[in-house]
């Protein structure tokens, strides 16, 4: 048997060229890596940055319309003012639920897998940035390979 770097003559034996030190043996081409890698810190950062731009409408609307204020004309009936403060807190809701995902995806946390799965399927309603979003954590989350990856590479509670 000869190295296949210098070219020595090796004993059958060895596991180490005894001339340049290679080692003998298939060289793996590249580390296998997990098909949920890179794809959960992208998910983590996004469910940040769209969260945090349902914050703005959701505190917009809960100030403007909480204390009495009425931008409205006055024949708009009185329950708009009630929907829209509603409308608010749902903004405000959605958006700490998505920074509390968008935290446990980037910190792998364990529970963070099933919030995101959750609020990616209430996302698809949002068109089109919570649409896509939606799309892409359940393409990135859902299999049960990710699941098993995950729990691999998520710290206990």
């Amino acid at each position: 048997m000869f190295c296949h770097v210098c070219g020595t003559q090796m004993q059958e034996s060895a596991s180490f060229c005894p001339s340049c030190g290679k080692g003998v043996g298939a060289v793996p081409l590249m580390p296998r890596q997990s098909r949920i890698a890179g794809h959960v810190r992208l998910l983590g950062i996004f469910w940040l940055a769209l969260s945090a731009f349902r914050l703005i409408p959701g505190l917009f609307l809960v100030a403007m319309f909480d204390r009495g204020l009425w931008f409205l004309p006055p024949e708009v009936p009185g329950f708009v003012h009630g929907i829209l403060q509603a409308v608010g807190w749902l903004f405000l809701a959605s958006g700490v639920v998505g920074i509390i995902a968008g935290w446990g995806l980037l910190d792998r946390q364990p529970w963070a897998r099933m919030l995101a799965i959750v609020a990616g399927c209430f996302n698809l309603l949002d068109m089109p940035f919570g649409t896509a979003l939606g799309i892409y954590t359940l393409w990135v989350l859902l299999p049960a390979q990710s699941e098993a990856e995950y729990r691999s590479v998520a710290r206990a509670a």
